[in-house]
């Protein structure tokens, strides 16, 4: 495998993932073609969170999406690059976004590819406005149909079957972390040249956690399990396990700060959302890919949640994600009280 020096030598995204490429003598060129210009869709949308307040691109576009929430101008805009930038270039069968009820198709006058890109083009722009981090999510799938049009089905798989997957976080810095099965790296914006330059290679979840997140505002929808968990994780037991909460709201934000820290992130089921709130496909998919990438776990509570086969486009979970003992304390307290 091409070596990553990086104390000699900058790397950019563009150069690291053609030095991957490297590594498969038989690939096309098409995924990794695809990983970048998901880098330029992230300077792009990049460009546009931090000049929002300035360029009129705050607020309500003055619709909903599909999940009845309040469409902002920035999940517009975002939507709309990501598409721009892949539905001409035969690398994708079909897509799919957050901001979509139904699945995205490839303009007939283009050539299907093998891929299916899915995507949350801007999570947590609710939080744009109070200066929040927010953050792009994408995954990619190798289509199951043989030919023609990409089809729902083809969106519908696990997480087991993911090529890659990343997250763009537009923050203090823009950061772009992702994965293609082996090993998580990140590379940090450089807006002075406009390159994403490695900054993290090979990030794993540190062995001591520091952090819990989650809304406690919630705690009285949760089930027994839960509460239990959460006393547990502020060490009410009297043990030495105590973790400090911190909770952005903004959820890529929240498990950004936990891959590098360490801790876990969850969004459990409650009275409220018996199924949960987070999109399976869009949000709690890639995330788990990526963590476990990076040594830890997601759970939707029960069992694994890369094990979870959706069957709708835009199917809720629970979500339990971080290190492995702090996620499987969450499968025993819920196992044990519901």
């Amino acid at each position: 495998m091409a070596s990553i020096r990086t104390n000699s030598r900058i790397y950019t995204i563009e150069r690291f993932i053609l030095d991957r490429q490297a590594d498969f003598p038989d690939a096309t060129g098409a995924l990794t073609s695809l990983l970048y210009d998901m880098a330029v869709a992230g300077k792009l949308i990049s460009s546009h969170t931090t000049r929002a307040g300035l360029a009129d691109i705050l607020g309500s576009a003055g619709q909903e999406n599909v999940q009845g929430e309040e469409q902002q101008k920035l999940d517009v805009y975002a939507h709309r690059i990501i598409y721009q930038l892949n539905d001409h270039t035969g690398r994708l069968a079909v897509m799919g976004s957050e901001e979509e009820e139904n699945v995205v198709p490839i303009p007939e006058k283009y050539s299907a590819g093998k891929y299916v890109l899915l995507f949350d083009p801007l999570d947590g722009s609710s939080n744009i406005e109070y200066n929040v981090s927010v953050g792009t999510i994408f995954s990619v799938f190798r289509r199951k149909s043989k030919s023609g049009p990409g089809t729902l089905d083809d969106c519908l798989q696990s997480g087991h079957e993911i090529v890659a997957a990343g997250y763009i976080v537009y923050g203090s810095s823009t950061m772009l972390v992702y994965s293609t099965g082996d090993g998580v790296h990140g590379f940090t914006l450089d807006p002075s040249i406009g390159e994403f330059l490695l900054s993290h290679p090979d990030i794993k979840l540190p062995d001591k956690p520091k952090y819990y997140s989650v809304n406690q505002g919630y705690y009285r929808r949760w089930s027994e399990g839960v509460q239990r968990y959460t006393s547990w994780l502020q060490g009410e037991d009297g043990g030495d396990h105590s973790l400090s909460q911190r909770y952005i709201g903004s959820m890529i934000a929240d498990i950004h700060r936990n891959l590098l820290g360490g801790g876990v992130f969850y969004y459990p089921a409650d009275t409220k959302s018996p199924k949960g709130k987070l999109r399976l496909l869009y949000e709690a998919i890639p995330m788990s890919f990526l963590i476990e990438q990076a040594g830890g776990y997601a759970s939707t509570g029960y069992g694994p949640l890369m094990d979870v086969v959706p069957t709708e486009l835009h199917q809720r979970t629970p979500l339990y994600i971080g290190n492995r003992d702090l996620v499987k304390k969450a499968e025993e307290f819920i196992t044990q009280y519901g």
